[in-house]
């Protein structure tokens, strides 16, 4: 793959969005793309790694495993969202695994690699970052909806279910 393909995908993610054509160069050098059949395993719950994952087209199953060792699937990502991304700014193990749901093209992005760009490129850090508090802070606003959607539910049947 040339530099050509990460520019491409970069220029489709949440993290290229306040970025100049340059600024999507410096990133674009040390991103890479994975191709990922179905099932492939990117993170295992529980496990720390420095990656963050942006689906490019497929999609991407965040999961636990129950009781009984099966999966179950917490949410669904679609091409443009970020994946692991609280992972990837602390360092703390995974809540849940990332695994590959049909085949999936997935733009990996690595914090070591990253972190280097503060030397020469700090503007890229600095809004690749806002991107990802951005995708952050919507998905904070979404679960206090579902909370509170869930609250009402809960108050409208008695807590009932």
């Amino acid at each position: 793959m040339d530099i050509s393909d990460n520019v491409a995908a970069l220029k489709q993610s949440p993290l290229a969005v306040e970025m100049d054509d340059a600024e999507v160069g410096a990133l674009a050098r040390i991103v890479e793309i994975r191709d990922c059949e179905d099932g492939t395993v990117l993170v295992e719950e529980g496990e720390s790694n420095s990656h963050l994952y942006v689906p490019i087209s497929g999609k991407i199953s965040i999961t636990k495993r129950d009781e009984h060792n099966e999966w179950y699937v917490l949410h669904t990502l679609r091409a443009g969202e970020l994946a692991g991304e609280l992972s990837f700014m602390d360092g703390e193990p995974r809540y849940a695994s990332l695994i590959a749901s049909g085949p999936t093209r997935v733009l990996v992005l690595d914090r070591p690699q990253f972190e280097e760009l503060l030397q020469s490129h700090p503007v890229v850090v600095y809004k690749a970052m806002r991107a990802i508090m951005r995708v952050a802070h919507h998905v904070q606003r979404r679960l206090s909806m579902q909370m509170v959607d869930m609250q009402h539910y809960l108050y409208r049947t008695g807590g009932k279910y």
